[in-house]
């Protein structure tokens, strides 16, 4: 649970080319190519993406431990959901493995590689967003450049600071618990998420009003003390985003594995 919240705030500062990139940029790269995944469901269109988004990696200025601190979390939900489609998938085409009332046939092991490999193409790029952008950048680039309602922003600003110390907290009940001697069982860790649970809901509720306070929940227009610059690297780095989505379908199309999902 702790490695869990640990890679939740995996913000790396870096003077990579991607880095520092636009957050409006990122994240419109991001959005980009999940849609054009979230199309189809194959191995190959998948696969070209997630091989384009690795060979951009080096860019994105991530050391290897940073990136498995942050992306072990994706992984976490793309092999569970892969091997459930590979076992309890539609069987389609010849039996490769057969124990009693489960079979794997290659229509089932086709959909848990394309599964899988969709899920890490998608949420790589927003792993990267969020592993080398400051919130106060992603913040300001959603109100400035992309327009969004300050409330919603600043909410979503507070929300990812906070974030971080979700994990001091879990070592601080961690640490209380086992000076009072309890054990390390099931019921102890889910009574331990419930505090966490309540510890996570007053500091939002003092955050709140703080902020309300402060002005915060006030209708009149906002300024801010930070501007937010979208240049022309940033309309390359969309542009790259495009590409890679397009490449990627493109891939799929001549493969014959590309199918939209929607039919």
């Amino acid at each position: 649970m702790t490695a869990l919240l640990d890679g939740l705030d995996i913000r790396e500062a870096s003077r990579a080319p991607l880095a520092r990139a636009n957050p409006a940029a990122k994240l419109a790269v991001a959005s980009v190519i999940s849609i054009g995944l979230i199309l189809t469901v194959d191995p190959v269109t998948a696969g070209v993406a997630l091989a384009l988004e690795l060979l951009a990696l080096p860019f994105c200025g991530l050391s290897p431990r940073k990136m498995f601190r942050s992306s072990w979390i994706i992984l976490l939900g793309a092999i569970p959901a892969g091997l459930l489609t590979l076992v309890f998938g539609v069987d389609d085409g010849a039996i490769l493995i057969g124990l009693g009332p489960v079979t794997i046939t290659e229509g089932s092991l086709s959909s848990a590689i394309a599964i899988t490999l969709r899920i890490l193409a998608i949420g790589l790029p927003g792993v990267v967003l969020l592993a080398t952008t400051d919130p106060t950048d992603l913040a300001d680039a959603l109100a400035q450049n992309l327009h969004l309602p300050h409330r919603f922003v600043l909410s979503a600003l507070a929300a990812l600071r906070l974030v971080g110390l979700l994990a001091q907290e879990w070592q601080t009940l961690s640490m209380a618990r086992r000076a009072r001697g309890f054990g390390h069982g099931l019921k102890q860790t889910l009574g331990q998420v419930f505090a966490l649970l309540v510890i996570a809901i007053r500091r939002g509720t003092v955050l709140a009003t703080t902020m309300e306070a402060r002005g915060f929940g006030v209708d009149a227009p906002r300024t801010w003390a930070r501007p937010s610059r979208f240049t022309w690297f940033d309309g390359v780095v969309v542009l790259g985003g495009v590409l890679v989505a397009v490449v990627s379908t493109a891939a799929g199309i001549w493969a014959g594995t590309w199918n939209l999902v929607l039919t």
